[in-house]
């Protein structure tokens, strides 16, 4: 019974391990911009949130912490 756990954990890794690294990608500094791209923003209608951010920025008195969106750097 002891094999087959071992075995069984050890499955369970080698596929967690495959998953996780079929998910990485090395990013080309000249692939970056297609990234930064606004239609890579995930908001259905980005204009649209952000005149709702802005009224919520003009009723509560306090602007920011929205995070940042586009780049990666946190410069967008």
């Amino acid at each position: 019974m002891a094999g087959t756990v071992k075995k069984f954990v050890i499955g369970l890794m080698l596929m967690v391990s495959v998953l996780t690294a079929a998910g990485c990608a090395m990013v080309q500094p000249w692939q970056r911009g297609d990234l930064a791209d606004p239609i890579m923003i995930f908001d259905e209608n980005p204009i649209e949130a952000g005149i709702n951010e802005h009224y919520l920025d003009y009723r509560e008195g306090s602007v920011g912490g929205t995070g940042a969106q586009s780049g990666g750097c946190g410069c967008g």
